[in-house]
């Protein structure tokens, strides 16, 4: 009975912890590095890299935000169950 209590508790708390947030997507714009926004949201779910192009993803499938940078700069930012 404590384990399903347990996790329930932890997973709330990685929830509340998230920086996957309409506040912290506010704060992205173009132009910003991959380090400036990493410094924003922290580590990337994924990246995938294809022509030059690098997008990453923070969050899953429900609550995400991507930004897409090309030569290190971001040229475009998405997100969606914010």
């Amino acid at each position: 009975m404590r384990k399903p209590i347990i996790t329930g508790l932890l997973a709330i708390l990685l929830t509340a912890c998230s920086a996957v947030t309409a506040d912290n997507y506010a704060k992205l714009h173009t132009g910003m590095s991959m380090a400036e926004v990493q410094a924003v949201l922290g580590q990337p779910t994924q990246c995938s890299e294809i022509l030059m192009m690098k997008k990453c993803t923070w969050g899953d499938a429900r609550r995400y935000i991507s930004v897409s940078f090309a030569a290190d700069a971001a040229v475009a930012t998405s997100a969606d169950g914010l």
